[in-house]
């Protein structure tokens, strides 16, 4: 999205201290920024104005900055907060916008469902989508000032860890349709409990204006009663939804094929992806699409080749034989048992979960150990990783600890993101 400097001085409230510069999108990060972008510094464990010099060397036009400019290095807006500028340019560019917005939450599948969802618009439309996960208060910004002039639609993620931050992200990405794919027991600590969670994922579905729509999962009943909360268009979808999955089955590889009905018409889906849950986050997408484009067939034949983001049931074959998934990126015990069901559903003599700690729950033992129990339940060997509660003894080399892996194995990687265990995975792969 091309502003000029005073378009950011007049969104954040800033004085513009040099030339009226033209800036293409912004970043938080010198790193990974690209020639013509404002660079915005955050103050968090580290002080991003110690790396404006860094930004500017790297191509950054103009910058924000909360202290007085030392010189005409680039163009600067002066502002109190620039965390909180970054936010107000971004809803202000928002509002600049004449396309459908997409906002997606949910414990589990909402990067998934994003990917899906941008896959299924993208069969009709130019789609822009947010990088990664970035989900949260610099990263939506950030998404929404990268958008190209001629997209025709925006899907954004949306994070949470607490109360009111979908609201606050909501304020900046105005979104014309709001999917909830799932409540389930993540960052529970932060919100007293489930009921916690399902309150905060309520914000997104409280936040649609008038003519909105809330695309939410019927088949978790937490999500399903947000419905209340809603204006008049709601679009539920799951086995039992306006949008449904019917004939579900799955592949050597797990990989689901359902045909699906919807008020605009049936098709057949086989998707690329492993997991029977992953028909749910497809199902979401296909009723995005329905109600943005008033037809599903292009959207259901797209997600035959759509792929999801690194890390998130990503299944490949091993230099050994062996069959590894790796569902690394992020873990809670929703998210973790649907890996082991899919796990069970690959075709193989032995499997095994290679498993990390689930961070940030209320009660991390008992969750832990009901996950040991599940995983012996479908006749999965567990290897835990770093923790003990899952009731096993971790391995302190979990590759070696496998034993000799090859065809007719297939062993999944996952844990939440604090664990790190892709390196595992990648490992495995390497052979």
């Amino acid at each position: 999205m091309r502003l000029l400097a005073s378009h950011v001085a007049v969104a954040t409230g800033g004085r513009l201290v040099g030339d009226d510069v033209a800036v293409d999108g912004a970043s938080f990060d010198s790193r990974a920024l690209t020639s013509g972008q404002l660079f915005v510094p955050i103050v968090a464990e580290r002080d991003g104005h110690d790396f404006i010099d860094a930004a500017v060397a790297a191509g950054a036009v103009a910058y924000l900055t909360s202290e007085e400019p030392a010189d005409d290095l680039a163009t600067a807006i002066v502002v109190p907060d620039t965390a909180a500028a970054l936010m107000d340019l971004a809803a202000w560019a928002r509002r600049r916008l004449d396309v459908p917005v997409v906002g997606v939450t949910g414990s589990v599948g909402k990067t998934s469902t994003k990917d899906f969802i941008a896959a299924a618009l993208g069969a009709s439309r130019t789609v822009h989508v947010n990088d990664r996960s970035f989900n949260n208060e610099q990263g939506l910004p950030v998404t929404v000032l990268a958008m190209p002039d001629a997209a025709e639609a925006l899907v954004v993620e949306m994070g949470m860890r607490g109360y009111g931050e979908i609201a606050r992200l909501c304020e900046v990405a105005a979104p014309t349709i709001g999917v909830v794919t799932a409540v389930a027991a993540a960052h529970t600590e932060r919100v007293d409990g489930i009921e916690g969670v399902a309150r905060a994922k309520r914000e997104l579905v409280e936040a649609l204006g008038e003519g909105g729509t809330a695309i939410l999962n019927a088949d978790d009943h937490r999500v399903a009663a947000m419905a209340e909360h809603a204006g008049d268009a709601v679009v539920t979808y799951g086995i039992d939804g306006d949008v449904r999955i019917t004939g579900l089955e799955l592949d050597e590889l797990a990989r689901p094929r359902f045909r699906i009905e919807t008020p605009w018409g049936s098709g057949e889906v086989a998707l690329s992806v492993s997991g029977a849950h992953m028909a749910s986050n497809a199902a979401a997408a296909i009723a995005v699409a329905g109600v943005v484009e008033g037809r599903i067939d292009a959207a259901c034949s797209a997600l035959a080749d759509a792929s999801v983001s690194r890390m998130r049931m990503e299944v490949a074959r091993a230099a050994s034989g062996a069959i590894v998934v790796n569902d690394a990126y992020n873990a809670n015990p929703d998210s973790m048992l649907a890996a082991l069901d899919a796990l069970a559903g690959i075709r193989a003599n032995r499997r095994v979960a290679v498993v990390g700690l689930m961070a940030e729950l209320a009660d991390p033992a008992v969750a832990h150990r009901h996950i040991a129990e599940e995983a012996s339940a479908r006749a999965i060997e567990l290897i835990a990783v770093g923790t003990d509660l899952y009731g096993v003894e971790p391995a302190d080399d979990p590759v070696a600890a496998l034993g000799g892996i090859g065809e007719g194995v297939a062993v999944l990687v996952k844990a939440s993101r604090v664990a790190g265990l892709e390196r595992i995975a990648d490992e495995l792969l390497a052979g």
